[in-house]
């Protein structure tokens, strides 16, 4: 088995445009939630969100690209450019032959269904542009980037509600990992932040109006966010050789599905990722230092991940730390899991723990260490990454630094 570094990563999220900016947040304990700003969100019941500001696609895309680019591949492509560029690898040859793309999303182009819905049936449009289907679908972004970087290998789409990301980045892991790839872009992206896209979310009955505050006894639900977070995963040896920076590097994942039911989490099928994780890193839980919750900020979720961390870990789960950014930036869904991904590398390559800011009351069913409010230096081994999703579908990844 080969071993998997990660030598470039890319970010726009509500939190910052780059990686450098999203991390200092991060460090602050910043909070990128706020108003949301789109056409009719006076209709909404929730008008909050981690929504991106100050993003000009016009200047980054020009008008052809635009009229094929949903939000969501957007965020994508500026994401990958910032990776790729940082891992300093052009794809030629054999190498652009075998390396490929997978990315997470669960909605794909949500801005555009809405805004075609909207002119079809709301301004009596009889025709739509011919460009609809390719922009809407869900594998639009992994195929502009597969295109944009001359990217010829194993290239996809993973849409597992709120896993996505993170079980598109541990097939694009098994990938390198098996020798299959020399190298793999791979992340998650999404933009649901529209008129239909939140309406849609508000009949969950999950969202908060007023802030995300996972683990507290007085949190009232969810926050919406959106952005990507774009990483390359690379062998080990390959990136050695050509004296590459390496930010972290991939050792282990499992995956489980609770197959109990649609939208309430289970303690056993969460626990079973966790476990499987470190087995097969090869890892006890003594030597995990820090986890990236999934931290929803939703009553079930959060009491079901804290036992779920206590039956995996068992008398450890006291000793180690865990914190959900999503309290940050919002919950950017089918993107998550590639966002959070850079709390995680930040724990191993900095040593520093992203905090659970809006933390505001302890609760019984939730004692272990959330790192409340503000982040903390702190010295990191291994670091897992929770994603527990929407029809029981649960992916974790473990890394530690190189």
């Amino acid at each position: 088995m080969k071993r998997v570094v990660i030598t470039g990563a890319g970010t726009i999220n509500s939190l910052g445009h780059s990686v450098p900016e999203t991390m200092q947040a991060m460090q602050e304990g910043r909070c990128g939630i706020g108003e949301l700003e789109f056409r009719d969100v006076e209709r909404l019941a929730i008008t909050i969100g981690g929504q991106v500001k100050g993003f000009e696609a016009d200047a980054q895309f020009n008008r052809q690209q635009m009229a094929l680019y949903d939000r969501f591949t957007q965020f994508t492509l500026f994401a990958a450019k910032q990776a790729i560029e940082q891992s300093g690898l052009e794809f030629i040859g054999e190498l652009a032959s075998k390396s490929g793309v997978v990315l997470g999303t669960a909605g794909g182009g949500v801005s555009t269904w809405d805004d075609n819905y909207r002119s079809v049936y709301e301004d009596g449009k009889n025709r739509v542009h011919p460009f609809v289907v390719p922009k809407l679908m869900n594998n639009a972004a992994a195929s502009h980037v597969s295109m944009e970087y001359n990217l010829k290998g194993p290239s996809f789409t993973v849409s597992t509600a709120c896993a996505s990301s993170n079980h598109a980045m541990a097939q694009a892991f098994q990938m390198v990992r098996s020798g299959m790839a020399p190298a793999m872009v791979t992340g998650g992206s999404e933009s649901m932040l529209c008129f239909g896209g939140v309406k849609a979310w508000e009949g969950l009955r999950v969202m908060s109006k007023d802030a995300c505050r996972p683990f507290s006894a007085n949190r009232n639900g969810m926050v919406q966010g959106e952005g990507a977070g774009i990483f390359v995963f690379e062998e080990y040896e390959h990136a050695k050789a050509r004296g590459a920076e390496i930010l972290a590097e991939l050792i282990g994942f499992a995956m489980s599905s609770d197959a109990s039911d649609i939208v309430m989490p289970s303690k056993q099928g969460a626990a079973r990722a966790i476990s499987g994780a470190m087995k097969d890193a090869g890892v006890n839980p003594e030597q995990v230092s820090y986890i990236n919750a999934h931290g929803t900020g939703t009553a079930a979720n959060d009491k079901t991940e804290c036992a779920a961390v206590a039956d995996a870990l068992g008398p450890h789960a006291d000793k180690v730390m865990i914190s959900s950014t999503k309290s940050m930036h919002g919950h950017v869904i089918g993107g998550t899991g590639a966002v959070e991904l850079l709390a995680c590398i930040m724990a191993v390559r900095d040593g520093v723990i992203a905090p659970t800011i809006g933390y505001e009351e302890p609760d019984p069913e939730c004692t272990l260490d959330v790192v409340p409010n503000e982040a903390r230096q702190a010295k990191v081994d291994v670091v897992l990454s929770n994603a527990f999703a929407f029809g029981g579908l649960n992916a974790v990844l473990a890394l530690r630094g190189v």
